[in-house]
Parts: C-alpha cells; structure tokens; sequence
C-alpha cells in the first residue's frame, strides 16, 4: 500500500475557492504580538492619513491585506479512511476549532474538497464553517474597541472568510465591519496619542477631533467616550492649574472648553465650585495680605495693590473687598484706629487722659454772614477738611490728671509762681485776684475735687502737660489747634450754637442758665431763657452728654487754651487746619464757652484772646493727639 501524500501534492485542481488562497500577510505575523502592544501600524489597522484619520476606500478596502493559505493536511489514500477524516472535520466543528490549524474544521474540509470536488458532506460542513467563522469574527469585532487581541481576531477571521468566498454577500458585510473596526481602532489610537502629547483639540484638532469622528462613526463607543471624558478631566485639570496660580481668567476659559466636551456632564459643575473655592482662597489671602501691609511703612499701597488684585477676582459687593477697602480707607485716615475709638496710653507709670478719635471730614470754620453776634475777629469764614482723624481727650484735663504731671516733673505753675489767680468772688459776684489760687483750687479759690476741670493754669501751663505726656508715651500729644477744636465742637453741625439755632436744648452743657443759682443765691443778668444746668462754676468733667463726636463739655463748663497765637482774622490762616503760631507770640486763642460764659461767647464760632501766661477760674484746656 502505497503512502498517503499531501492533498496539496496531488494533480488534481483544487475547488476554485482555493485557487483564491495566495499568501499570507504581515497580518499574521500581527497575530503572533504581544496582545497588549497597542500601537498598531497603518497595514494592520487602516491607511493614515496626514491628520490621523483613515481613508475609507470601500467596503473591501483591506482586499490586498486579507489573504490566507490553508495549513498542510495530511489526507489518507484509502477512501474508508476518509470517514475518519470527516469525522475530525465535523468534530473540529462542533468545538468551534475552525480555522487555527491543520487539525481545524476548515483546513480539513478544503482537503477534503480538494480529493473531491462533489463531497456535499464537506461542502455542507464548509459552509456550516464559514457561517460559525463569521459568527466568531462578529463576536470578535464585539471586543475589538479597546481591546487588540479581539481586533486581531476579527483580522484573521476576515483573511480566512475573504479567501473561501470573496464574492459572498455575508463575508462582504464582514469585511467592511472588519474594515469601520480598523478605523475605529486608529482614530481611537490617534486621539489617546494627541491626548498624551497634551494636544487636546479645545480650538479644534487634536484629541477632540478624533474622538468625534470615532462617535460620529460609532454612537458612544465605549473606548472613545472614555477618552472623551480624560480630554474634559485634562481641560479640569487645567482650569485647576491656573486657578492654582491665580489666574482665574484662563481657568474660566478652561471650564468654558471643558463644558463643551460632554454636555450635561456632571463634573463640570464640581470642578466650577473647586475653582469657585479657590477663587475665595485667593481672595482672602489677598485680604489678608494687604491686612498685614497695613503695618508697615508703605504698607497702604501695597495693600491697595491687593484690593486691586481682589477686585479682578471678586463678585460685586465681597464683605472681604468691603471690609478691606473701609481698613484701607481707616488706615489712610486714621491709621490703626477707627473713627470714635476710646483709647489711654500708658504714661509716667499710670494712664493718660482718655482719648476720642475724632473722624476725619470737612466744615466751616468761622461765622456765617447772618450771624448778627459775630466779630470780625471771626470771620472771613473758610472751608477746610481734615484729610487724616485725630485725637482729642474726652473731657478736659481735670485737677488729678494734672497732680500726676506736677508730680512727676515738679512743674510749678504761673499761678503758683505768680501767687495768686483770677477768682469767682460770691459777695461781689466778680472774678477778682485771690491769693494762692492755682490748678489745686477751684473756681473760688477752694481746694478742687480731682474730677474737676483744672483751671488756673496758662497756656504755657496746658503746654507743658502735653510736651510731657509726649515725653512719657511717645505719642505726639498737644494742644489742639482752634481749626481742630471748632470742628469738633460743631460735630457735624452748621449752626450758630453747637447744638443749632435755637435754645440750649436740656443737658446741652454746664452754660449760663437764667434758672441756674450761685450758694448765695444770685443769678446771672445774661443768660439763656428757660435753661438751668444745676452748677454754678464747673461741673466735674463729662456730667453732661457727650457731643455726636463722643466729646464732652466743649460747648460749656470751661473755656479752653488751644495751640494758634491771636490773629484779628482768619486771613492768611493755614489751609489744612494746623494751629497758626508764630514764632515767641505773647496771645494766644481761648476757644469755648463756660460756666460762666455770656450766650454770645457760647457760639461755635466765637473765640478771644489772653496772654499766655494768664490765668483764672474760667479757662482750663484739653490735649490732642495725632493718629
């Protein structure tokens, strides 16, 4: 018995199917790689064009590519071994073993048709074949998206169908699936390249334009709708780095692209409130650093500098934008305090006067042209506008606040020096010279309860208490200037009076009242109607209300030295409201009225002048402070 030889050996012609198998493609050797390298080239996976996409030539596009040549079958010589042959074949085919080698379904149908042409067992099983094949390359293509290994065989699959029945309906429907999956594959390739190189395709191109035309293909592909949602996560994540830096403007343009990717996506809105809360951080530390600045020497521009910043950054109406701006405007005005702020500072041991920050503003200074009462001393009447707050004490500075200083200096007044002082005298009812009346007596020359105002001292006297209280507190104390007194006596107010027009309302001040009466029961003969404030001579310091600036007893109770020397008139006075001094003046300004005071020398505008070194029981002073 002669040996079986190969059915590829034999003379006869095969079926003209097989006349179809020529060579095996690179394809094959694509096969036999690594499952995992997903870089595949243009011939296993579609021709490139420049842009990345693929050229779509037909639905048979990959026809040169798709070639496949049968294993080598060893076929028996004897025709009852042929069953068994068969029996392989149809078993083959039962386990889905179709086309992967010699011993597969498919292989050994074409040997066995190539033997014999008319078999209708192997033709019938070879059609059976070739409809399980494509099954398994349909089921193949179902995983070919991100999977290469499925791609792979769903290729093969196509190579083997092609090379059995180019010409048949169902293989051609294969072929052009096989050909979209291809495509879908290097788009999908190309657009996760663009996406690693950072070209993200927000101004068109790029990772975006690949992913739609895989979607514009393949509605939702999982594999593209998955780069889709890493090109938004990178636009976030951009929005996030700039926000990181501070520029909120580029990050907003990067949230813009990001909502365009995936609409109604989910993540924007999360990645808007992130950026929103980084905002806000931005925005306080901004606050906070300009808080900081206020501090230091050039500290209110630098801070302006970061309002401005914040105000880029900032809704309309931020309390933090607020809250800095009015620190900036507090600082410029009044430095670290705030507009009628209480405050003593620490001086000689103890405290100093207590201190009331005055706003900064503008007013009138001088008498109006309807003031009937007015001098010409007062007048030409002037704008001006203190630019900066300052300090004025809250009352005057009383008998006690006074002792300390004499204590701590040995300071002797001009009435102790001198002897003697201008005193009320009840049986005469006039202010005559009484000896050994100085700042320990009061207006009758009686020792003075400490919470009274101090009279009996000069304006070198007032001086030297506050070039004292600048010694022991370092502050800059002094006596105000009667710009600064007038304005703070008028506290806002435009009236002939401090209060107004009219009568001294109730508890306006310690003032000349027609029901007011002296211990031996005398009254004055010029005074205000209908007014009584229960003293006569001065109350102790802030028995009255305080004024809309927090100030008390400017309008009464004594009169008081401030810093100018006497002028006739407010011509060529200062601009800014500085005490007007020249140099060795021997008169200076008293400004207020007091408990003795005329209704005329209780207007706002009224002032006098009185040698320096003069004293009595009417005048006592207050000091100020600069901020």
């Amino acid at each position: 018995m002669n040996a079986p030889r190969p059915a590829s050996a034999r003379p006869r012609c095969r079926a003209p199917v097989i006349a179809l198998v020529t060579l095996a493609v690179a394809l094959l050797a694509a096969c036999n790689r690594d499952a995992g390298d997903t870089d595949t080239n243009a011939d296993a996976a579609g021709a490139a064009t420049g842009d990345g996409s693929v050229t779509i030539t037909g639905d048979d596009s990959i026809a040169e590519r798709l070639t496949w040549r049968a294993p080598h079958v060893d076929l028996p010589e004897d025709d009852e071994d042929m069953a068994v042959t068969r029996a392989r074949a149809q078993a083959a085919l039962e386990a889905g073993d179709l086309d992967a080698g010699p011993g597969s379904a498919i292989p050994l149908y074409l040997a066995i048709l190539d033997r014999d042409g008319d078999d209708r067992t192997a033709r019938a099983g070879l059609d059976r074949a070739l409809q399980d094949l494509l099954a398994q390359g349909d089921q193949a293509l179902a995983g070919a998206g991100d999977d290469i290994a499925a791609l792979r065989r769903a290729q093969q699959v196509a190579a083997v169908a092609r090379s059995l029945r180019p010409a048949d309906k169902a293989v051609r429907g294969y072929l052009a699936k096989v050909d979209r999956a291809e495509q879908l594959w290097e788009l999908n390739r190309t657009a996760e390249g663009e996406l690693r190189a950072g070209r993200l395709g927000e101004d068109g191109g790029g990772a975006l334009a690949r992913v739609r035309e895989v979607l514009a293909l393949s509605k939702g592909q999982p594999r593209a709708m998955q780069t889709l949602a890493a090109v938004e996560s990178a636009l976030i994540r951009r929005a996030e780095d700039a926000a990181a830096k501070g520029d909120f403007d580029a990050a907003e343009a990067w949230l813009a692209h990001a909502s365009k990717v995936r609409e109604g996506s989910a993540t924007i809105p999360d990645a808007r409130e992130r950026v929103a809360t980084m905002r806000r951080a931005r925005v306080l530390a901004l606050r906070d650093e300009a808080m900081a600045a206020l501090h230091a020497a050039d500290g209110i521009e630098r801070a302006r500098t970061r309002l401005a910043q914040m105000l880029t950054l900032a809704a309309p109406g931020d309390p933090a934008v607020v809250e800095l701006r009015e620190r900036i405007d507090l600082a410029v005005h009044y430095g670290s305090f705030r507009p009628g702020q209480r405050f003593t500072d620490a001086a000689g041991g103890g405290r100093g006067p207590q201190m009331v920050v005055v706003p900064h503003g503008g007013f009138t200074m001088g008498a109006g042209a309807d003031d009937r009462d007015a001098e010409d001393s007062e007048r030409p009447s002037r704008n001006l506008r203190f630019d900066r707050g300052f300090a004025l004490s809250r009352h005057e500075v009383t008998v006690a606040e006074f002792r300390r200083f004499v204590e701590a200096t040995g300071h002797r007044s001009r009435a102790e020096r001198r002897g003697f002082s201008m005193s009320y005298d009840e049986r005469s009812g006039n202010f005559v010279r009484r000896s050994k009346a100085d700042w320990r007596t009061d207006f009758s020359g009686a020792p003075a309860d400490g919470v009274l105002p101090v009279v009996h001292v000069s304006a070198r006297d007032a001086q030297a208490y506050a070039d004292w209280l600048a010694s022991v507190t370092g502050q800059r104390y002094r006596l105000p200037s009667e710009a600064e007194f007038e304005y703070a006596l008028r506290a806002g107010g435009s009236g002939q009076y401090p209060w107004g027009d009219a009568a001294p309302p109730p508890g306006a001040g310690n003032l000349t009242g027609a029901g007011d009466r002296s211990p031996g029961g005398r009254s004055w003969s010029n005074a205000f109607a209908d007014y009584e404030d229960g003293h006569w001579g001065p109350a102790p310091v802030g028995s009255f209300s305080a004024n809309a600036f927090g100030l008390h007893d400017l309008a009464g109770n004594v009169s008081e030295w401030v810093a100018d020397c006497w002028h006739d008139s407010y011509r060529r006075a200062p601009g800014d409201g500085a005490a007007w001094v020249n140099p060795g003046c021997r008169t200076q300004v008293v400004r207020g009225g007091a408990w003795a005071s005329s209704p005329v020398q209780t207007r706002s505008a009224w002032r006098a002048p009185a040698p320096v070194d003069n004293t009595n029981a009417r005048v006592g002073f207050r000091v100020a402070r600069d901020i």
